[in-house]
């Protein structure tokens, strides 16, 4: 049985000697090949691991596969072998799609989406793994079917979570109706999993407002720490429209709510009260959470574009002549701080600040291609002036300029903003992220735009 270390590829290395400008250095991806959710994210045996949805043969999205990313410490990542592979005759012929990975008995187990063919209704399928999740069995085991009866008209994405003692798992799903809604299953025995019928709709009031969909896709449900003291708990969906073409204009919802237990039938039920948009960028979806003893953690698929927002992309040709597609966000804490949720980087990619570029710069702020700047602005600073109090992140060469990100920053307010070569992320301090791709063209610089009374510190991202 091969040993994380003697199976897998220093993503440093990787990124090192990546020929292309827009490969990011501190996201880590192998270096050729489309890429998508992210899957099986899970903490075994003292590492964290991130699978995801991988086509290596090419950077289309075709004959779906699972990648294979771990980590001892969220900042050294080293990439492993491909974990599942469309197996020819088996119920995931067409693609091993988005799923989990669960330590069963202290077996590592995956269960994910197997399709049989173009079309086709998934399954959920399960494989099991070795004990460092480099190995995997295939045997084609299907623990759960399409439901009968003709109400659900799709269904995809396992996720399995624990309440009182009891494992249980949801899938989403599409309704006859047109709306999108949530399955729900007991698993006493991870092989076999027994359905109890539809658990939540969008003809929910709440579900309805801030989660709106056809179809609710890469369902999460984790419990997550409350500055209120309350007992809460996160739903998350990524909000699929027929004709979405990776372009998923309605984005990732979520819902903020409470679970209790029925006492006719002992089943969770969850009841949400409020809830909100995931992220504030058009270049994200497809998240996966993962719940942890302390904290949940959420890594997020962004994508190559054609260019959303009057931000530049890349076509179809230029991806294809890269050889990579797609790009997972860092990963990220989740809490609910006065009764909305707020998104922070995990504390851990701290480690990749190098030396500082600037500190308490005003104005205009040049930064490095790999850089992380945090801004503040001094809570007495008088918001007046429509553009005022913006914070601009531009990409300025000799045909002018680009605005890759504009947002208000408020006094008392923090931005923290990363960019990795194409990769922007934005976290707004008790708020959720924002999350952009943008494509530097040659002799095009980062710069900073700050309003009057912000000020920014900047470092250069390095591998520690």
């Amino acid at each position: 049985m091969p040993t994380p270390d003697l199976a897998a590829i220093s993503f440093d290395d990787v990124a090192a000697a990546h020929p292309d400008a827009a490969f990011p250095r501190f996201h880590a991806r192998p270096a050729q090949g489309w890429i998508n959710d992210p899957n099986g994210i899970s903490f075994i045996n003292g590492r964290y691991h991130v699978f995801f949805q991988y086509n290596p043969e090419s950077a289309r999205h075709h004959r779906i596969a699972w990648g294979h990313v771990s980590s001892a410490d969220l900042v050294r990542w080293e990439e492993h072998p491909v974990a599942l592979r469309p197996q020819p005759g088996g119920p995931d012929e067409y693609g091993c799609w988005t799923g989990v990975v669960t330590d069963d008995g202290g077996v590592p187990t995956a269960a994910y989406s197997g399709v049989r063919g173009d079309g086709g209704h998934s399954e959920v399928v399960i494989a099991r793994g070795s004990q460092d999740l480099v190995e995997w069995d295939q045997t084609g085991h299907v623990a759960a079917r399409m439901p009968d009866g003709g109400d659900v008209t799709a269904v995809r994405d396992p996720f399995i979570f624990r309440f009182n003692g009891k494992r249980y798992a949801m899938q989403g799903a599409g309704l006859a109706t047109g709306h999108a809604a949530l399955l729900l299953y007991t698993v006493e025995d991870l092989s076999d999993w027994k359905y109890q019928g539809i658990w939540l709709t969008t003809e929910n009031p709440v579900a309805s407002q801030f989660t709106p969909a056809e179809i609710w896709e890469c369902p999460q449900l984790v419990r997550v720490p409350d500055n209120s003291g309350e007992d809460t708990w996160v739903a998350m969906f990524s909000l699929w429209l027929s004709g979405d073409a990776h372009e998923h204009a309605n984005g990732v919802g979520h819902l903020i709510g409470s679970l209790t237990e029925d006492p006719s039938t002992g089943l969770p039920v969850f009841t949400p009260r409020s809830g909100g948009s995931s992220d504030q960028g058009r270049d994200f979806y497809a998240p996966q959470v993962v719940a942890l003893e302390d904290r949940a953690l959420l890594w997020g698929w962004a994508n190559e574009g054609p260019g959303r927002d009057g931000r530049r992309g890349r076509s179809q040709e230029e991806v294809d002549a890269a050889g990579w597609s797609g790009v997972l966000t860092f990963p990220r804490e989740l809490s609910v701080v006065d009764g909305t949720l707020a998104i922070t980087p995990a504390p851990q990619i701290e480690a990749y600040r190098g030396g500082p570029v600037a500190r308490s710069a005003e104005g205009r702020v040049e930064l490095p291609r790999f850089a992380e700047a945090v801004v503040t602005r001094a809570a007495g600073a008088s918001d007046a002036g429509a553009g005022d109090a913006a914070v601009e992140l531009l990409l300025v060469g000799g045909d002018g300029q680009q605005t890759v990100f504009s947002g208000p920053l408020a006094g008392g307010e923090e931005l923290r903003i990363f960019v990795d070569a194409s990769l922007v992320e934005v976290y707004r301090s008790g708020a959720v992220a924002t999350t952009l791709r943008a494509y530097p063209a040659a002799g095009e610089k980062w710069q900073l735009v700050l309003p009057a009374g912000a000020s920014a510190d900047v470092w250069e991202l390095v591998q520690p």
